[in-house]
C-alpha cells in the first residue's frame, strides 16, 4: 500500500475538474426524451455507454450535438418508440429508455438488453 507522508506548514492549493458521473448522466439523457424541446448538458462523460445512449437518441429521431462537454439534444422530432435489439445489446443500462418512452408515447418496444 502507498503511503504519502506531507511535512512542512505550507498551504495546499489547486483546482481539480471532476468528469461526470455515468450513473447520473445516462437517466438524464434518458429523461430528455420527455422534453420535446432542447436539452443542454454539460460534463456528460465520454464514454462508451453515454455514447450509446446518444446513438439510440438518434436512432428515435433526437438531434444530437456535442461540442466538447456539451450535449445539445433536440427531442422536439422523435417519432419512434421501438428501440432496435442491435442499439439494446450494445449497453444493459439502455432498459433506462423504457420510462421515457412510455411517458411520452404511452408505449415502447425493446429487446432484452445483453447479459453479463
Amino acid at each position: 500500500m502507498s503511503t504519502y507522508i506531507i511535512n512542512g506548514g505550507s498551504k495546499l492549493e489547486g483546482e481539480v475538474l471532476v468528469s461526470g458521473s455515468k450513473n447520473a448522466s445516462l437517466p438524464i439523457l434518458a429523461a430528455t426524451v420527455l422534453n420535446n424541446g432542447i436539452t443542454k448538458l454539460y460534463n456528460v462523460p465520454n464514454i462508451h455507454d453515454t455514447k450509446v445512449m446518444l446513438e439510440i437518441l438518434k436512432y428515435l429521431g433526437c438531434k444530437v450535438k456535442r461540442n466538447s462537454d456539451k450535449i445539445i439534444i433536440d427531442a422536439r422530432n422523435i417519432k419512434h418508440y421501438e428501440i432496435p435489439e442491435e442499439l439494446m445489446r450494445k449497453m444493459r443500462s439502455s432498459v433506462i429508455l423504457a420510462g421515457a418512452l412510455i411517458g411520452r408515447f404511452r408505449e415502447a418496444k425493446f429487446s432484452c438488453p445483453r447479459r453479463m
